[in-house]
């Protein structure tokens, strides 16, 4: 079974910067696009950032230039640096990955981990 586990929220003011990582752990065979989504109160879940196994990012409009995305695909890590944060990026932050499921055919399966809270303050 595979688990994603992030680490990094917190609390901070607005302007400043927090590091969201997620480390995927258990039977893995591959794993392609790994990505950040977000979910604030009453809202959908949203598409934050997204890196694909080459290295090929895209982000969300409101984020763009503000947040970084980036993988170490020897460790099976993804992260998220997001600078000059606004009270707009509150929400529950969730990794996310593609992984390779060999049984009973190949195929990219999507896992989420548990979310973690980014709160910032006005």
């Amino acid at each position: 079974q595979v688990q994603l586990v992030e680490s990094g929220g917190g609390l901070v003011q607005a302007g400043g910067s927090l590091r969201l990582s997620c480390a995927a752990s258990g039977s893995i065979f591959g794993i392609n696009a790994m990505g950040w989504y977000r979910q604030a109160p009453g809202k959908q879940r949203e598409l934050v950032a997204r890196i694909t196994r080459g290295g090929n990012t895209n982000y969300a409009d409101g984020v763009e230039g503000r947040f970084t995305i980036s993988r170490d695909n020897a460790k099976n890590t993804v992260s998220l640096q997001m600078n000059s944060l606004k009270p707009e990026d509150t929400a529950v932050y969730y990794c996310n990955a593609e992984i390779l499921k060999i049984i009973p055919n190949p195929s990219w399966e999507p896992r989420w981990g548990q979310g973690t809270q980014v709160t910032v303050s006005s």
